[in-house]
């Protein structure tokens, strides 16, 4: 079986490598120059650009790149399944649908499902991880898609970023949702839903954001002492490892793992982003 992922899961690409999971890489543009996500640039250059006035801009992933992989899995007679960044936050979704069906005309037998995860960066990430998991454990197919199709429906996404107005300008959110308080040090909190980014709530200063967090995962979180929680942060390791601190303290959970967030995601959030991925329940 051969699973496919692609760069907005921010895992590192020490993860694909050692992991055995094919990378689509989206891409992103700075100017006149183009990057793969992950393979030819590090985030850290995004929010450098930003922070100097720039505003990088992003593209899904190849469909030739898609074409090829899809093509050769049909050949080798293999299963596949994809876990796709969010149709609501990106077209990789449908172009990888379309590109399936394209294939099917000369291979009619390619067994390939593609889940839309309804989730981005480090939540997607978890997705992605428990895939590998059950794959390794020996699972069918149908067993792997029908846990991390139930886990997509379970996940919690819950940031915060330093100006809503980077989302806006990226067409993440509406600017009418893009409240900003930067003078008044007034933190946004938003999670996800349905694949979506809704904006939740207005919190001053960082200490009440990493609370009110703590208290939200507390809320709508079960048996977070089982779980694997994972958090991303933009260019802001510090504030990371409080909240990782925090949650390790307080909830116990099997393993809290922190990452930057990778540069297709940042160019639309922006430096000083925080992202915390859990559980309603961990099936």
């Amino acid at each position: 079986m051969r699973l496919f992922a692609d760069s907005a899961s921010d895992l590192p690409k020490q993860f694909f490598d050692d992991n055995n999971v094919a990378l689509f890489p989206l891409r992103v543009h700075i100017g006149d120059e183009e990057y793969e996500d992950i393979l030819t640039i590090h985030s850290s250059k995004i929010y450098d650009a930003i922070r100097s006035g720039g505003q990088p801009k992003t593209s899904q992933v190849s469909p030739e790149d898609m074409q090829k992989a899809f093509q050769q899995l049909a050949k080798d007679g293999e299963e596949g399944f994809y876990v796709a960044f969010s149709s609501e936050l990106s077209g990789t979704y449908s172009t990888a649908v379309m590109i399936a069906n394209q294939v099917r005309e000369d291979y009619p037998d390619l067994k390939l499902t593609i889940l839309d995860s309804k989730a981005a960066s480090l939540g997607y990430g978890l997705l992605v991880k428990r895939a590998v998991e059950l794959r390794d454990a020996g699972e069918p197919l149908d067993a792997i898609i029908a846990n991390v199709e139930k886990l997509a429906d379970n996940l919690q996404s819950i940031f915060t970023v330093e100006d809503l107005d980077y989302m806006a300008k990226g067409g993440r959110i509406s600017k009418g949702s893009a409240f900003v308080g930067g003078l008044l040090n007034i933190k946004p909190l938003l999670n996800v839903e349905n694949g979506k980014l809704v904006p939740i709530e207005k919190l001053r200063g960082r200490k009440k954001v990493l609370k009110r967090m703590i208290e939200l995962m507390e809320e709508r979180g079960n048996d977070l002492d089982k779980q694997h929680i994972a958090i991303s942060h933009a260019d802001d390791l510090d504030f990371a490892n409080q909240l990782k601190d925090e949650i390790e303290s307080r909830f116990k959970p099997q393993s809290v793992e922190v990452h930057m967030v990778g540069s297709v995601i940042g160019s639309h959030t922006g430096p000083g982003t925080l992202a915390l991925f859990f559980f309603e329940s961990y099936v």
